[in-house]
């Protein structure tokens, strides 16, 4: 995408929650065998290395997992159902967070989008986890990609920011620690996974 800058390792090498905020307004492009889907992230939900029952790490490493105990900046990327959910990893190798990308604003590709999604309404396409990889055509093939390479899938800066109305929120969709305010929201968004009901950061 003209102008935008790839985001660097370093920027993943931090605390989730910090990572999580800061990802919001940055853009998603996966070089889907030549065509270029991207879209404005909007929701991202931070998951702790550390006395998170709801992380996937909280038990320890298993093959599932094993993305979240390595590198930052890589691609962490499960099954969920029928549907798969793409996550960053952060902080240092051996420290196992990351941020689950939630929804992003279609910016690219929505000629393929719409068919892999068979909606017609554009707040549909990539508004979950779940219709975001379905949209992007993102699966377990990416797992532990670098996300940091500009290529084929990869996370970015564009070229110029605006200032976001940042919302936090308890995550959602999970079962344990769900009262946590981990969920970080750009709140002119009309992508967004769940309607924002209630301010409990500024």
């Amino acid at each position: 995408m003209d102008g935008a800058r790839v985001l660097p390792r370093q920027f993943f090498d931090r605390d989730p929650m910090t990572v999580a905020r800061e990802l919001l307004g940055k853009l998603l492009l996966h070089d889907d065998h030549g065509q270029l889907l991207s879209g404005r992230i909007v929701e991202t939900e931070a998951y702790l290395a550390t006395e998170d029952p709801a992380s996937h790490s909280y038990r320890g490493q298993t093959l599932r997992n094993t993305a979240m105990f390595g590198p930052p900046g890589h691609a962490y990327i499960y099954a969920m159902h029928r549907y798969y959910c793409l996550n960053v990893v952060t902080e240092g190798e051996g420290i196992p967070s990351a941020v689950l990308l939630r929804a992003v604003e279609p910016l690219q590709g929505m000629e393929v989008m719409f068919p892999r999604r068979s909606t017609a309404r554009y707040v549909d396409l990539t508004s979950g986890p779940g219709k975001l990889c379905q949209a992007f055509a993102i699966d377990r093939a990416l797992d532990q990609w670098a996300l940091t390479q500009g290529r084929r899938l990869w996370l970015a800066a564009p070229m110029s920011e605006t200032v976001i109305d940042v919302v936090a929120t308890p995550r959602i969709g999970i079962t344990s620690a769900q009262e946590l305010p981990l969920r970080f929201c750009d709140a002119a968004s009309a992508c967004l996974s769940r309607r924002l009901y209630a301010r409990t950061l500024p």
